[in-house]
């Protein structure tokens, strides 16, 4: 069984809070994480005995988010914040590979552990490293980036952060620049 739920509320203060479980199949764990976004997560992580299925946990588990009033957020009212480089040479180099297999680990990991979303993907071309990331929260993602990128060494002198709608991959704004007033192209 492969898959993940990750749900969110707000609370009263209208701070967004997130919920997620998985099954871990190599080491026989249901893993259920959860915490306020945009912080480092709590992770509770149970075995799973020949009386319990997985399938068992995560329906109970989305049951139970449900009840509480978690709910998952759909693509569509999330954002594209976009992690970019600028490289040397337009198509990349393996030097440009290794940054990006380098950069999608360092934000896989600082964005899940904290509910800001998921590394959807990346490319190189025109000269840029582009690392498309789907996250509920713009603001706190960018922040959550750029300590990450500072914090790995990751050339953060070439970074620049945008965000957009996920429905319009146009309607880019900058968020974080290495050069006032630059523009962002994708």
């Amino acid at each position: 069984m492969s898959g993940i739920i990750r749900t969110y509320k707000r609370d009263e203060d209208a701070v967004l809070h997130f919920r997620e479980a998985w099954y871990d199949e190599d080491d026989q764990q249901f893993v259920v994480n959860y915490g306020v976004v945009g912080h480092q997560s709590r992770t509770e992580e149970s075995g799973i005995d020949g009386e319990t299925s997985p399938e068992g946990l995560m329906a109970a588990f989305a049951a139970q988010c449900a009840e509480d009033g978690y709910a998952v957020i759909p693509e569509a009212e999330q954002f594209w914040v976009v992690a970019q480089f600028a490289l040397k040479s337009k198509d990349g180099t393996e030097r440009d590979r290794y940054l990006e297999r380098k950069v999608k680990a360092a934000l896989t990991g600082e964005l899940a552990w904290r509910g800001l979303g998921v590394v959807d993907r990346t490319d190189i071309g025109n000269s840029r490293l582009n690392v498309f990331c789907l996250c509920p929260d713009v603001t706190k993602a960018v922040n959550a980036i750029k300590v990450c990128i500072r914090n790995e060494d990751l050339d953060f002198t070439k970074l620049s952060i945008a965000a957009a709608p996920h429905s319009d991959l146009t309607a880019f704004k900058v968020k974080h620049s290495p050069k006032q007033g630059a523009g962002f192209t994708l």
